[in-house]
């Protein structure tokens, strides 16, 4: 079980490409069970490139729901001091993460 800390700091590299309104729970979940060099790698965080848009530009139903995660997400990754970011405009856009505490 996770919770229970076995596995904190066990892992070298976790990648992320799931349910978009819940990337900041498992940042906070996730964050910990990565070594301190460590990467966690977040898929689709240009989302369509909606992140870089007005908000109230035409985008799909879809791409304008999980926008406003996908945007919290990034503000979090690079306001968090326990890692460095990269942000790659490949695909979808995916953010490499690096503990560094």
């Amino acid at each position: 079980m996770i919770q229970d800390g076995k596995y904190h700091g066990k892992f070298d590299f976790i990648f992320v490409d799931a349910d978009k309104d819940n990337y900041i729970n498992y940042h906070a979940r996730l964050i910990d069970l990565v070594k301190v060099g460590g990467l966690i790698g977040y898929d689709n965080t240009l989302w369509n490139g909606s992140v870089a848009v007005p908000a109230d530009s035409p985008m799909r139903k879809y791409v304008r729901y999980f926008r406003d995660f996908v945007i919290e997400i990034n503000k979090a990754l690079a306001a968090d001091p326990r890692i460095e970011i990269c942000m790659l405009p490949v695909g979808d856009g995916v953010t490499l993460c690096r503990r560094i505490s």
